[in-house]
């Protein structure tokens, strides 16, 4: 595999980021909700960066990209709706169209498993998917995760429900704890 690299998000990530959405707008929008068109402005870009590092100053959002060896961003993590007190937190991942099936979706999700583990103390992760979003069911499957009913209030258009035990990350183990997290993949 090339190589590649993951850090947290930065202000100084505008110009970046911007340039990596606006490349994989088509492609993300068939795989998950469209963005406001807003967004895809460096206005849009850097309050969506203010945003998560100011929910990442107070503990409930935990942003990173991915770089190739160039630097460029090419795909994107983070740990999200972080509850300290329930152990629990959401996972989304993001990656480039024009890198998939080079292993930075897992790369990225075993990231944020141990980001998870070892930064936060939680027991839990929760992700959600669209049902035609093979790729992603075998990134979290191949990362441990198994599918779980959705809690109770869930509406089923929002995707397929999958959790995983951070304590036993790399075993197929579903727990009892229910995390109440509602964004998709």
């Amino acid at each position: 595999m090339k190589p590649f690299r993951i850090r947290e998000l930065q202000m100084t990530d505008v110009q970046a980021l911007l340039a990596f959405e606006i490349h994989n707008r088509e492609w993300f929008e068939s795989q998950i909700d469209a963005r406001d068109p807003a967004f895809y402005s460096w206005t849009g870009v850097t309050e969506h960066i203010e945003g998560y590092l100011a929910d990442f100053a107070v503990g409930v959002w935990h942003p990173f990209v991915i770089e190739d060896g160039s630097g460029r961003i090419v795909g994107r993590a983070n740990l999200k709706d972080i509850h300290p007190a329930d152990g629990c937190a959401q996972v989304g991942y993001r990656i480039d169209q024009d890198f998939c099936r080079q292993g930075l979706a897992t790369l990225a999700l075993e990231h944020l498993i141990r980001q998870a583990r070892m930064r936060w103390a939680l027991t839990q992760l929760v992700a959600y998917v669209y049902e035609q979003n093979v790729g992603s069911r075998k990134v979290l499957e191949r990362c441990g995760f198994v599918a779980a009913p959705r809690l109770p209030g869930e509406e089923a258009e929002e995707g397929c429900r999958f959790v995983l035990a951070v304590q036993a990350a790399r075993e197929a183990v579903l727990t009892n704890q229910y995390c109440d997290c509602t964004a998709v993949l």
